[in-house]
């Protein structure tokens, strides 16, 4: 059993991650068959034996931070406030969503780009004359205008019917929610009470996002500093069945791989063959479905993709190949109700990530502006 320690960007204690190793002469079974969905079969075990202080240890651990982060937000945060808020944003996302479908992997991602850096703060915003802002970093300019558009119009809403009371932070994390329930995903309860953030730089972005080209060991690192899990990393890995992506994210899975492999050897030769030929357009802005079954709809196709070999990115199909993720891969193949399970408790705890409240930060006027 081998364990990763990061500090918690929350309240800096230390967070462990377990890593389950199996023995690769083991095959993994599992044991239950999920009634209508194909079942892949793996035998799970472990060479270590329990170590119950470590485990109670890492309890502790979690609860404390998780205590700390509930006592800053609350499902009623606006109960006396605004208390039609989350309505009002179901609404606008809606009426955007019916325009365009592209709304949800959008508002998604964009939820994902805010809380990995500064913190779950709507500093994703922030526009600048100068174009040293988060939103201007390299690793952000491809977020999609929909999503900006999204909870800018939730947000009008909002403030002509309580001004100066919900932050964009908030109204990010509502929406966010909404446009997975949009495309058939699981509905969760979403915790309110942030302030948007004071501060939005270029600069801070790098290093913080995960890259299309991270081994798990690299997810794990990025995961574990903003205090989510082994699982929780699995779980928001889903949000990948829902939107597309550039060619140029991925190329260098399918062109001049290694010197004897042209084609990256863990992806199905014929989904390579596949991708390359919707990749053969010279225009930059050639995308291709993340999800090659279910682009508009969240479910766990994801991970029977990647149990096919056919993840787009390579931090994709490395959570199959590698084996302290595999097995959860597997799990959520079968079983997509384990999967929804898991994706409504990550998206909680991601959004727990940095928080704001009180004088560190401010309720804005304007998402693109600071007050």
């Amino acid at each position: 059993m081998r364990w990763h320690i990061g500090g918690s960007k929350q309240i800096g204690v230390v967070l462990f991650i377990q890593e389950r190793t199996v023995s690769t002469e083991e095959g993994f079974k599992e044991d239950k068959e999920i009634k209508g969905e194909k079942s892949i079969t793996m035998d799970i075990r472990s060479d270590d034996a329990k170590k119950p202080m470590m485990m109670w240890f890492l309890g502790m651990l979690l609860f404390s931070m998780v205590a700390e982060s509930n006592a800053q937000l609350s499902e009623n945060y606006y109960a006396s406030t605004c208390p039609s808020v989350e309505l009002i944003v179901k609404q606008a996302v809606t009426t955007k969503f019916k325009q365009t479908v592209t709304t949800a992997p959008a508002t998604l991602r964009m939820f994902f780009h805010d809380c990995f850096v500064e913190g779950c703060d709507a500093s994703v915003f922030i526009a600048s004359e100068n174009e040293d802002a988060e939103k201007d970093a390299d690793d952000n300019k491809s977020l999609a205008g929909d999503g900006f558009d999204t909870v800018i119009k939730a947000k009008t809403a909002v403030e002509s019917q309580c001004p100066g009371v919900v932050s964009c932070a908030d109204i990010l994390a509502l929406a966010a929610r909404d446009v997975v329930v949009l495309v058939g995903g699981p509905e969760f309860k979403v915790e309110l009470g942030r302030r948007d953030g004071l501060v939005s730089k270029a600069s801070r972005v790098t290093g913080k996002l995960p890259e299309p080209g991270l081994d798990v060991r690299g997810l794990v690192q990025i995961f574990a500093s903003n205090g989510l899990s082994l699982t929780d990393m699995i779980a928001l890995s889903g949000a990948h069945t829902i939107g597309s992506s550039h060619c140029n994210r991925f190329a260098n899975r399918l062109h001049n791989f290694s010197t004897f492999m042209p084609v990256d050897p863990t992806m199905d030769p014929v989904y390579a063959q596949q991708l390359i030929q919707a990749c053969s357009d010279p225009n930059p802005d050639a995308v291709v479905d993340i999800d090659l079954t279910s682009r508009d709809t969240f479910d766990n196709s994801y991970y029977q993709n990647l149990v096919a070999r056919k993840g787009l990115f390579t931090s994709d199909q490395a959570l199959f190949n590698d084996l302290s993720s595999q097995a959860t891969v597997v799990r959520f193949a079968n079983n997509a109700e384990e999967f929804y399970s898991a994706f409504s408790s990550a998206m909680r705890n991601l959004g727990r990530v940095g928080v704001k409240v009180g004088n560190q930060g401010e309720i804005r006027r304007d998402c693109s502006a600071f007050n």
